[in-house]
């Protein structure tokens, strides 16, 4: 059997890893642009669900039939009271979008999607986050340094905004992008053997 990981993520990437999975990359074209006011929760289940499934698709017929392949998706937004808040467009999306989050708590959504077969295995995760005040400083600072550009909610929890987090509440691997527990349930849900898959 075989794992693919249908994005670009490094830090996906670094979760899997860690977690011991052996697994190819191949980044996922599906689009990503949803119905003005789909819930985020069923947003990004739709589009971890798009990703896996547009993998898939590449793969030739000879793969697929040869053994199992399992195809994982995710998506991961910010949601700050109600409002989804994905990777901002420029350094000024990203100043506005750490200025609302300054002092709040909010959401972090992931879906993720396991695929085979051209069957569908998903679900989400829910975390909550709270920041401390931030300082205008404090968040140009760390918008020049230009890690938030490609991370939701303009932030990334394992590098440099772990400073301004002062409680989490649910799973940091969920916060980074990759609920770990969750993938594990859906490749069991799956059929997926740990450890027999072909790197």
């Amino acid at each position: 059997m075989e794992l693919i990981l249908a994005s670009q993520s490094p830090r996906r990437r670094e979760l899997m890893t860690d977690a011991g999975y052996a697994f190819r990359v191949l980044v996922s074209s599906a689009d990503e642009t949803l119905p003005e006011g789909t819930p985020p929760r069923d947003g990004v289940r739709i589009l971890a669900e798009r990703k896996a499934l547009a993998v898939e698709s590449t793969l030739p017929p000879d793969i697929l039939q040869a053994a199992p392949v399992y195809v994982i998706g995710a998506d991961t937004l910010v949601e700050l009271n109600g409002v989804p808040l994905g990777k901002p467009k420029d350094e000024d999306e990203a100043t506005a979008m750490l200025s609302a989050l300054s002092g709040a708590r909010h959401r972090v959504v992931t879906g993720v999607a396991v695929v085979v077969g051209g069957k569908v295995f998903s679900g989400t995760e829910t975390t909550t986050v709270t920041f401390r005040p931030l300082s205008q400083d404090e968040i140009a600072e760390y918008v020049a340094s230009g890690e938030p550009m490609d991370k939701a909610g303009a932030y990334g929890i394992q590098a440099g905004a772990d400073r301004f987090v002062k409680r989490v509440d649910g799973e940091v691997d969920n916060v980074i992008g990759l609920p770990r527990r969750l993938l594990a349930k859906l490749l069991r849900d799956a059929g997926y053997e740990p450890g027999k898959e072909t790197p």
